[in-house]
């Protein structure tokens, strides 16, 4: 039997980020011993009270379904949680999802259909394209990298591709991989085009709480923006639970109705025991993430000195923990060269639509990314 596959899933690839990430744990799996920068999991365990939350919610029974939207506390936790950010939602403006890439993939589908243009803005989180992909649309791309990475620069490229026809325009600030933190004035632009041509707007913000030295404003808290934004936030890095799986969305309530329907019929609820552990999450745990804020610092100040030294000039990321590392040639020969001679695995920044980079992760000790910056050198990949 030869089975035929949707035109939808062949038009998307496989992650590139968890493909490195895969070839990795096969080399670790015959023995080598691999630097991995490629995936963006922080190396801090889960904040110990986070953990003790769960487990009093599995103790205490909070192991059935809730509401397919979330439990009604922690929902009332994240509305907080953004009304500080200066966003001004509701509960019922409010999804829980397990892990905030399904709160992505659920609006992109409530959102996009065939052939709607979607706007990246490039280097683009590998998933946007294959979500988009997914949903039928089509795709338009501004290039950073000219610019540092920042969006204020090129605000004139983007008027020029923003138009009446577009559906959606997807901002993540700060963003993966460049770590870009970008303007008030580049957001009032974003703000100014969404407005004239009335778009709607994905504020992806799952590195909001890491930032160095700069503060990160919420798309949404914009005069104009509040109906027009959907604000993308979870878990995952700020609390260090990627393997938790916990997010949301909030946007406009008719939104969250049509979204709700998707929600419903695919995964139903996020874990309950785990909502509870989110509601510790927001509530108590602002000296873990200032720890964990800290040290991502430290290490890319470590970073930008170790290339500086190699005669390497890196774009200084604000936030998030990611680095694009400029590379000469092939940027997807140099990654996989750099991870079997090596053995440092990083991602090729044509992934994200950014040829000419790798991006590294530095949620990695400080001892592993010299040891990294050592090996890449040794083999004269810098």
């Amino acid at each position: 039997m030869t089975m035929q596959f949707t035109d939808r899933v062949e038009r998307v690839e496989p992650s590139a980020t968890l493909a490195i990430s895969n070839l990795a744990s096969k080399l670790e799996a015959d023995g080598v011993d691999v630097v991995d920068l490629s995936v963006g999991e922080p190396d801090f365990p889960t904040p110990e009270n986070v953990v003790e939350a769960g487990k009093a919610a599995l103790d205490a029974g909070h192991t059935g379904y809730t509401p397919s939207n979330g439990v009604p506390e922690l929902k009332e936790a994240i509305v907080g949680k953004l009304e500080a950010d200066g966003l001004d939602y509701t509960t019922d403006e409010v999804i829980v999802t397990p892990g905030g890439k399904q709160a992505l993939y659920e609006t992109f589908q409530t959102l996009v259909d065939d052939g709607d243009e979607v706007v990246l803005l490039d280097p683009a989180w590998v998933s946007y394209e294959a979500m988009a992909k997914l949903a039928g649309g089509s795709l338009s791309r501004i290039d950073l990298s000219e610019s540092a990475f920042q969006l204020e620069p090129v605000l004139d490229e983007l008027a020029a591709t923003v138009s009446d026809d577009t559906e959606l325009l997807v901002i993540n600030s700060p963003s993966n991989p460049s770590g870009a933190v970008f303007t008030d004035a580049a957001l009032e632009g974003v703000r100014d085009l969404a407005v004239d041509h009335d778009v709607t707007v994905i504020s992806d913000e799952i590195y909001d709480t890491v930032t160095y030295g700069v503060e990160q404003t919420s798309l949404g808290a914009l005069d104009g923006m509040g109906d027009r934004t959907v604000t993308i936030n979870g878990f995952s890095k700020a609390y260090s639970m990627t393997g938790w799986r916990l997010g949301y969305l909030a946007a406009p309530e008719s939104l969250i109705e049509q979204a709700g329907k998707l929600h419903s019929h695919s995964v139903s609820c996020a874990a309950n025991f785990v909502q509870r552990a989110g509601i510790e999450a927001l509530e108590n745990t602002e000296e873990s993430v200032a720890e964990m804020r800290n040290a991502f610092e430290s290490r890319r100040d470590m970073l930008v000195e170790l290339f500086a030294e190699h005669g390497i000039d890196v774009p200084v990321p604000d936030g998030a923990f990611y680095m694009m590392l400029p590379v000469d040639g092939d940027d997807q020969a140099w990654c996989e060269g750099a991870i079997e001679e090596a053995h440092v695995a990083t991602v090729p920044g044509s992934a994200f639509g950014t040829p000419g980079y790798a991006r590294l992760s530095y949620a990695a000790s400080e001892e592993r990314l010299r040891e990294g910056v050592e090996r890449l050198a040794d083999a004269g990949y810098i």
